[in-house]
């Protein structure tokens, strides 16, 4: 008897511990994203024609809807650089592959109105990771507000930094902590994401409680965030009964979609990257994004 009191008083501190474990989590979470204020999200549409740049902007298909409706999540230099003059064609790429096939489209630009340039070597002007999925799950929730959008289909397309955000929004622990309404994706698509690496609970991005469908898209000679730190990981979460998926290009590097920054190259963390278009793989991209997005029961 005192034997199973000393078990039952063992497992109720336990139980505790990961009680008081999580609610430390959470409230860790909303206070990293309080690090910057929330950006003013468009209430009109804009019209996506060869002119358009890329911007926080809200496109929607001709018609009365109501449509399924995708955030689009840049990667980490955003969507275009003063400086440079250079402009992120491939986020317009994708959206006009959206409205095309019937998507209303939120392009969200979590850089550009708090004036910050990029954040492809981490945090910067308050823009975290918790910060950038509060963000789009904002997005997801004004989408959802809109009477041309069906609400059950509120999808996330992210590139990179984009596609990590994108991971983490997948996670029910995440969402719990940084959304105050009930919106979430119904199912989400990283492209090239960054799977390790710290994210505040843990080292990867790819957590043990995702529950809604997820497709993760790498290539082989990705040496940005490499192929090799999402296989496993996903793999595990599948593993553990989480509804995810993944394909990876053979021949393909980081960015393979992004047609303006074919050939540029960079170091990142002392490792040598190069960017190559492929048309082949985006237009697969771009044909295995949707067909699972079609795919998907609503929610």
């Amino acid at each position: 008897m005192k034997a199973l009191t000393l078990y039952l008083r063992f497992t109720v501190f336990l139980f505790l511990c990961t009680q008081a474990h999580g609610q430390s989590s959470r409230l860790d979470l909303r206070q990293s994203a309080s690090h910057a204020s929330d950006i003013i999200l468009p209430a009109k549409e804009a019209s996506l024609s060869f002119f358009s740049r890329p911007t926080l902007a809200l496109y929607k298909p001709s018609g009365t809807g109501p449509f399924p409706a995708l955030v689009l999540v840049h990667q980490c230099g955003g969507l275009q650089s003063a400086a440079s003059n250079w402009q992120n064609l491939s986020v317009l790429f994708w959206a006009r592959a959206a409205v095309d096939r019937g998507h209303v489209v939120l392009v969200l630009d979590s850089l550009g109105p708090r004036g910050i340039d990029e954040v492809c070597l981490g945090p910067k002007g308050g823009l975290n990771w918790p910060r950038g999925v509060k963000d789009a799950l904002l997005a997801a929730t004004h989408l959802q507000s809109l009477d041309y959008v069906d609400r059950q289909r509120v999808f996330l397309l992210g590139f990179s930094w984009g596609g990590s955000v994108g991971l983490l929004a997948s996670s029910k622990q995440w969402v719990d902590a940084l959304s105050d309404t009930a919106g979430r994706f119904t199912a989400v698509a990283a492209l090239y994401p960054r799977c390790h690496g710290a994210a505040t609970l843990s080292d990867t991005f790819i957590a043990s409680d995702i529950d809604r469908p997820l497709l993760v898209i790498t290539a082989e000679l990705d040496t940005e965030t490499p192929s090799s730190e999402c296989i496993g990981r996903l793999e595990a979460a599948r593993q553990q009964g989480a509804p995810v998926r993944w394909h990876t290009y053979g021949q393909a590097t980081h960015c393979w979609d992004c047609r303006n920054l074919d050939g540029y190259s960079k170091t990142v963390f002392g490792r040598a990257v190069s960017y190559r278009y492929s048309h082949e793989a985006t237009h697969d991209s771009v044909a295995r994004v949707f067909s699972f997005f079609s795919g998907v029961a609503p929610r």
